[in-house]
């Protein structure tokens, strides 16, 4: 998504109570990474490693140099600094007064200047949720996304095999709706999967030979979320008397979405089988493994142990 200083100002200026001091003129200027950076040492003239490319925070530090700076060299400093053309802008925290010299020096270099009344800590932790939510990688799969017991699980197959049915039972069944048919999934910080629902399509299902549903109406307000991260993936498959199917559970499947392995259960389709147990009780595995317990892992071993000690 194109970020620039100025829908940043426009869409999340009220949440980070954020005013423009100067730069009117250069508000199209791009912002391209979440990441934020004190200039504290750019300040003080030395450039080596200095991340222009990132929005750079003012707090009590920075301005307090810059009061009490040689104004020859804060000057050549800031000159130097301003210089970077990918440097989005400047926004000062704690609603800190703005040194005349650094007003003058964005005001020659067209550079942004805004300010924030919340303090820095505050301030950067709401701005680096913003910028990731807008500016981490994203893509849209088929499928739906269910919260089951806390664990956001992603239900995927091909056209017309029942995940939207299945989708349905487990409402039914008190569990929680994110997205049905496009899913929309973010890259968050630390391998995160977020996922969400494209906004017209949000809290509705289509379900063949029903239409379209409405699921906040039909089954009420708790059985719907805006977001989740997508910790387990479950496949639905026709069946096919050919394919091996897991058994045990020893060996743990993977699938990758944007870089990120998730666990990965495939679950063949057949008259009779209740597939929302099936994805139940597979969400229930898969919070015991993630909590370091694997069930097939130790009823192997018991039949080892039982093996080494029958007579």
């Amino acid at each position: 998504m194109n970020l620039t200083v100025g829908s940043l100002l426009k869409e999340q200026g009220e949440r980070l109570r954020l005013e423009l001091i100067t730069g009117e003129k250069s508000l199209q200027r791009p912002i391209a990474v979440s990441e934020l950076n004190r200039p504290g040492l750019a300040l003080s003239g030395f450039l080596d490693h200095f991340r222009a490319e990132r929005v750079q925070i003012i707090g009590i530090g920075e301005q307090a140099y810059c009061m009490k700076a040689s104004p020859k060299k804060l000057n050549e400093a800031l000159a130097a600094m301003l210089s970077f053309k990918d440097l989005p802008c400047l926004i000062m925290t704690h609603n800190l007064k703005t040194p005349a010299q650094l007003l003058s020096a964005c005001r020659k270099h067209g550079v942004p200047l805004l300010r924030s009344k919340l303090e820095t800590a505050t301030f950067s932790g709401e701005l680096s949720e913003v910028l990731e939510g807008k500016l981490a990688p994203t893509t849209v799969v088929h499928g739906v996304l269910v919260d089951i017991y806390g664990l956001g699980v992603l239900i995927q197959g091909e056209a017309g095999i029942g995940k939207s049915e299945c989708a349905l039972e487990l409402l039914k069944r008190g569990h929680i709706l994110i997205a049905d048919d496009a899913v929309h999934i973010q890259h968050r910080r630390g391998g995160v999967l977020r996922g969400s629902c494209p906004e017209p399509l949000k809290h509705y299902m289509e379900v063949r030979g029903l239409g379209i549903i409405d699921v906040k109406l039909l089954f009420g307000i708790g059985s719907i979320l805006d977001r989740t991260r997508i910790e387990l993936a479950i496949r639905l498959e026709p069946w096919a008397g050919q394919t091996q199917y897991e058994r045990v559970g020893l060996e743990t499947k993977y699938t990758s979405i944007l870089d990120v392995e998730i666990p990965l259960i495939r679950i063949p389709v057949s008259p009779g089988r209740n597939l929302a147990v099936l994805i139940e009780v597979a969400a229930l595995n898969q919070r015991l493994r993630t909590q370091g317990y694997f069930s097939a892992e130790t009823f192997n071993q018991k039949l080892i142990n039982r093996m080494k000690t029958k007579p």
